[in-house]
This record gives C-alpha cells, structure tokens and sequence, in this order.
C-alpha cells in the first residue's frame, strides 16, 4: 500500500475528534440537538484550521442513516457516512470554486436543486474556496441561497471572507474559524507520534508547533517533512536544520551585545550566526520573539530562561521597545532588501546607532566603544567631553600670556566668533566640519532652528530617533572647534524642510536642470531629438572628466 500522509491518514471523522474550534462545533451541535438548521453556512478562516473538514463531518451528522434525525456525531459506519467520506454520495456534491468559477458551472449545479433527495434527509453542496466565484456565479447563486428548497443546504469554505459579496454572506451563517494554539498543536503532533511509534524529544515538537504558526495541516506537512528528514526519528537538531531556525542561544548572546553597545561583540556574535548558514529573515524572527519575551518578563516575572531573566534584569525596558520596533521595521522591508544578510546587519547597526528620547532610557550594562556603527572608524577622543557641553579650545598661540582663572576666558568676546547664524550660513559651516561619515549622515536631515548665546537648536522629523550620546558628542566637538566656543545642543520634533541634505539635493537637482537645459539648446542635439522623437532621460546626464 502506497504512503498516506499524516494531514490525510488522521483526519478528523467526528466532531469530536477536531483540534480546537470549540466554539463552532458547540453551535452546530446546538443546532442539531434542537433541529434548528439554517440554509446555508459560510466557514471562514486561514488554511488548514479545518473549515472543509468540519463541512464534511457535518453533511454526515446530516445525513447519518443511524436515526431518524440528524446526528451530533456521525456513525461512520451507515451507507451515507461512508459514501460520503469516499466522495460519491449522489446527494453531497463537493465543489471546487477555483476549478469552476463560470456561470455556466454554478447554473449546471443547481439545475438539480429542486429535485428532492433519493435516500437522504438532505441534498447538501459543499462549496470549498467560495470567494474564487465570479460575479456572475455568485449572482447566479443569490436567488437560490435566498430561497433554498428546504431539503437543500449549502456549506461554503473560504479563507477570504472578505472576497465574498456582502449580498451572499447577508444570507449565511458566518462561522469564522480560529487559529490553533500551539500547545494545541504541540499534543495532536505528540498524539500521531505517539501512534505511529516514532522517537521524539520534546524540543521537536515545540519547534514543528511553533513554524505551523495556527495551521494544524502545515504542522503535520512539518511532521512529514522532518520524519523524512530525521530518517524515521524527531531530533532537534534535524528540526532546526530542516526549518532554518538557530538556538536562541546565539541570538541572547547578540542582543546582550547590542544593549550594552559593544559593537565588536554584536559584530562577533553576528559572524557565528551567519557562519550557521540559517534563513536571514529567521533570524530576525527569533530576533523579535526574544524581545518579546524579555518584555513579557519585565512585566510578569514568569520566564524560566536564564538567558531571558539576565536580559530583563539588565536592560531598561524602553530600550527593549525601542529594539523591538526596529527589528518589526526591518522586517516588514526585509522582502525588498536585494540582500537579505545586509538586511540584518543594517537592522543591528541601527540597535547600536540610536536610544529612546528619554535618558532615562539608556540600558543599565556598561557601555563599550563600538566600531561597529560607523563604516569608517571613529578616531578615539583623547579628551573625556561632556554630550551637551563642550569647552573652548585654548588658543595655539605661545604670546598669549597664560591665565589662571577661566572665568576671565570666558567673560572676553572675540568679534570673529558669530553670536547668531542663519539657515544659509549653517549650512556652509556644516559641510566643513570634521565628521565620520555615519554621524554626517545622521545629522545632514536635521534643520537648522537657531543659534544664540552658544545654544544650538536644530529639528528632526517625528519619524527619525534621537541620536546617541555618543553621536552628539562627536558632533558637539566638531562644531566647538569650528566655532570656537563651548556649544549646547537642543534637537527638536516637528516637519523638516530644508536640512542640507535636503538642500544638497535641491541643489544637485538644479544644477541638472541646467544641464538639461543646455543639452536642449545645443543645436546637434535638438536635430537628434526631433528626428528620432527621443528625450533626454535624467540618469543619462553625467560630467566628463577632460
């Protein structure tokens, strides 16, 4: 005898022998006990939660031949059970809407709608992926679903209820279906192993419970798939390999890194998960299942994981938010990244580069210096700088007699040092300064405010995250040494319209519309484009070098 699947071999043929979806067998088995049928049932829901399963058990409690009325479990065991479960029962006939969406099949279907059933209670259609019906069919079905024959019932399945005219499911009875827990996943899976006698280990079926993400048929295709791949046996390692999942091991050790920003050890801790040959977008799945889980402890106290208890005892619980809203963003871009590796790393460059507004927020393990966050090193200061204040540089000149108190510095004004800029002016100044490339680039969308009495104001979009100290720190240096004077640093939140990068753009952008507009005048090319009716495309118009 040829091999028969799990998800086929241990199909549910009784009501109670479904997994989950209590609340649906409760009212269908309401409505049998008290004859209360409705015409038509619409079961909604994703796939593999049992939506055509429970139809099918259903048209046998229907038409069970044990009594003389419906069942609330089908016998399995009478003509009409057992013609239905093989499919040839001649009055339940089971339709395929994605195979027959015309109009010409749905009116071939309910020609024989009026005619009584022969040797059952009910003529019953079962009409599986309903929304895959055209307009037409379902047209086509409205009169008779309004107005049924009372010998006729229609079951209908879907996993887009939202496909469905709203003129069909007025006339329905909506079920809709839930997703199964895992743990409910987790026993059926143990239960089948259990019957057909293969080893496992627990950790298996946690993982092959987890990947089904609610389906109870895509965790028995896992089941298959990794008793194929075990060689007849349900090892964790065989599981993981199979499912391109890591131990969450290696993932706590990288987050440990991020949140006490050592960026070469995140940057280590990277390379051994890469080196595993894992699905990237995996990672950063278990990625955000970590923070989720350390959040989860902050509040509940109720994790028994070491590694996650060491987390949430050591990282403030703003940071893990702040952490776990860039990796759900890099996440739901991961699909658009030409590479997927590149992805996860940016994803973590960005954990290391930024920190919540508040400074309240910043994580309560001893931060390292990183050379991870800049794709040119930052130079070590030698100097230890305040973030929001910075001292005045002494002058280089040996003349200038040496003065014991820095008050008297402080007090005397040099006409040179500008007490107010403008935008116009702060941008010239901002393309001087000394910058590594990260932090230019963090600071370039940020709009110039105002400058007085030595306080920096500048703005940042609402969708853009303070930088971190350390960022401002360099920054602050930079400016105090181009300006002379010790600088306060203010960033505002508001809508940024002219920041030099903005404005570097606009610029750039002019500067090639002059170019275009000077090819246009160009004689030769003027003869070019009308003879041939072409155009200048943009990208096309590049210097060249003499």
């Amino acid at each position: 005898m040829s091999y028969q699947v799990l998800a086929r071999k241990y199909r549910p043929s009784t009501f109670s022998e479904v997994v989950g979806q209590e609340h649906i067998l409760k009212a269908l088995e309401n409505s049998i006990k008290h004859n209360k049928l409705h015409q038509a049932y619409i079961f909604s829901g994703t796939r593999g939660v049992g939506k055509t399963t429970i139809a099918r058990v259903f048209a046998k409690c229907l038409n069970c031949q044990k009594g003389d009325m419906p069942q609330v479990e089908p016998c399995n065991e009478c003509t009409a059970c057992l013609e239905i479960k093989a499919g040839r029962h001649i009055e339940f006939l089971e339709v395929d809407a994605a195979s027959r969406t015309g109009v010409d099949d749905m009116r071939e279907l309910l020609e024989s709608v009026q005619y009584k059933p022969a040797n059952a209670s009910y003529k019953i259609y079962l009409i599986d992926e309903v929304h895959m019906l055209s307009k037409s069919s379902f047209n086509a079905l409205l009169k008779t679903l309004e107005e049924p024959p009372p010998h006729v019932i229609f079951l209908m399945a879907t996993t887009e209820v939202e496909k469905v005219p709203k003129t069909v499911l007025s006339r329905c009875l909506q079920l809709n279906l839930k997703i199964i827990p895992e743990n409910q996943i987790r026993d059926h899976v143990q239960s089948l192993l259990d019957l057909e006698k293969i080893k496992y280990d627990d950790e298996s079926l946690a993982l092959i419970a987890s990947a089904a993400q609610g389906s109870i048929r895509d965790g028995l295709t896992l089941l298959d798939q990794a008793i194929a791949h075990g060689n007849g046996v349900l090892e964790s390692d065989q599981v993981k390999a199979l499912l391109g999942t890591i131990d969450q091991s290696y993932i706590i050790e990288l987050v440990g890194h991020v949140a006490a920003s050592d960026g070469d050890g995140a940057y280590l801790a990277l390379n051994k998960i890469t080196e595993l040959n894992v699905e990237y977008e995996q990672v950063l799945k278990i990625l955000i299942s970590v923070f989720h889980k350390i959040s989860l402890h902050q509040q509940l106290q109720d994790s028994e994981e070491a590694g996650i208890k060491q987390l949430a005892e050591g990282i403030d619980p703003q940071l893990i938010q702040l952490h776990y809203e860039i990796a759900l963003n890099a996440l739901s871009k991961f699909h658009v990244h030409p590479h997927p590796k590149q992805a996860l790393e940016l994803c973590i460059l960005r954990m290391l580069a930024f920190q919540p507004i508040s400074e309240a927020a910043a994580p309560k393990i001893e931060k390292k210096n990183s050379k991870l966050v800049s794709a040119q090193p930052i130079a070590p200061k030698k100097n230890v700088v305040e973030a929001d204040e910075i001292t005045r540089p002494k002058p280089k000149s040996e003349e200038v007699p040496a003065i014991e108190e820095p008050e008297e510095v402080i007090a005397v004004e040099d006409p040179s040092i500008p007490s107010e800029l403008d935008m116009q002016s702060w941008n010239s100044i901002f393309n001087s300064l000394n910058l590594s490339m990260f932090v230019s680039q963090v600071f370039s969308e940020f709009e110039f405010v105002s400058f007085a009495d030595s306080v920096l104001t500048l703005k940042k979009s609402d969708d853009l995250i303070n930088p971190t100290e350390g960022l401002k720190t360099e920054f602050l240096e930079a400016i105090s040494n181009e300006l002379g004077q010790k600088i306060s640093l203010t960033i505002e939140s508001g809508e940024v319209i002219a920041s030099p990068a903005s404005l570097e753009l606009e610029k750039a952008q002019n500067q090639l519309n002059q170019d275009k507009d000077a090819l246009l005048e160009n004689a030769a090319v003027k003869d070019i484009l009308d003879s041939f009716g072409g155009k200048i495309i943009d990208e096309s118009i590049k210097k060249v070098s003499p």
